[in-house]
């Protein structure tokens, strides 16, 4: 039956990883098949696993291995079985499975292969995920309802939280800015001082060391102070302030 595409849904994703969604193939229980475009131009087929299938562990296991084992021999891990043997176990494909160009084996898996219309694509990687029975024998359909085929959803890988543009781009712009002034303050000082030393007075020298010699004190012209000059006499006629010494009060007449 010939693969028929259809539009995408809201929630599909709109790139896994390198490759470009472009429509809907297929929709599974265990997963989705979209039609994709790869970096050359080259159609592939892409299977990613619902995101309840991609929280079982067994189911997202089965799914994995699956991947490993059609992966080319040096992208496969070595998954070996319980019995240390690489025989292959319940969850491998059948033999005409395409080759896996690219794959994801994370939380979120998917596979890319090539498309080719009319041939099997990336769908036949999601038929293990549903494969149950006993653990020895040949796998066959499932035997019990899978608790997550109610979250029908692409698994998508969780998106990596980035700060905007423009808050990266406003701290380099502080960082440059800050940079730039501490360039232009250290440019000032530098030219300052050398200013400072061209246009000012120059350094004195230093004194070469004297032997200091003490002097005797300063000799005085008079060697000894002269008298101060003695009272003049009084003139004739005169008469003298105050009594001179001999002069004695006239004595009162007694009665």
């Amino acid at each position: 039956m010939a693969d028929v595409a259809s539009p995408l849904q809201y929630g599909d994703p709109p790139r896994l990883g390198p490759f470009v969604v472009q429509a809907r193939l297929h929709s599974a229980p265990a997963g989705f098949v979209y039609l994709g475009q790869a970096s050359d131009g080259r159609a592939v087929s892409l299977a990613v696993l619902t995101r309840g299938a991609a929280i079982d562990a067994a189911a997202r296991e089965r799914f994995v291995t699956a991947l490993q084992e059609a992966a080319p021999s040096g992208d496969r891990s070595g998954v070996r079985s319980w019995l240390g043997l690489g025989a292959k176990g319940r969850a491998t494909v059948t033999e005409d499975a395409p080759p896996v160009l690219d794959m994801n084996t994370g939380h979120a898996p998917w596979v890319a292969v090539a498309y080719v219309p009319g041939k099997p694509g990336a769908e036949r990687f999601l038929e293990p995920v549903m494969v149950g029975g006993t653990l020895i024998g040949v796998a066959h359909g499932p035997d019990f309802v899978p608790y997550w085929l109610t979250d029908r959803t692409p698994a998508l890988a969780a998106p990596v939280r980035r700060r905007p543009l423009t808050e990266t781009r406003r701290r380099v712009l502080i960082a440059v800015a800050v940079l730039l002034a501490l360039l232009v303050l250290l440019v000032t000082i530098v030219l300052l001082m050398l200013l400072g030393r061209s246009g000012g007075d120059p350094m004195p020298r230093q004194l070469p060391p004297t032997v200091f010699l003490p002097t005797p004190p300063p000799v005085p012209s008079t060697p000894y102070p002269e008298p101060s000059p003695s009272p003049s006499a009084p003139r004739s006629g005169e008469p003298t302030p105050g009594r001179s010494p001999g002069d004695e009060p006239p004595q009162e007449p007694q009665l």
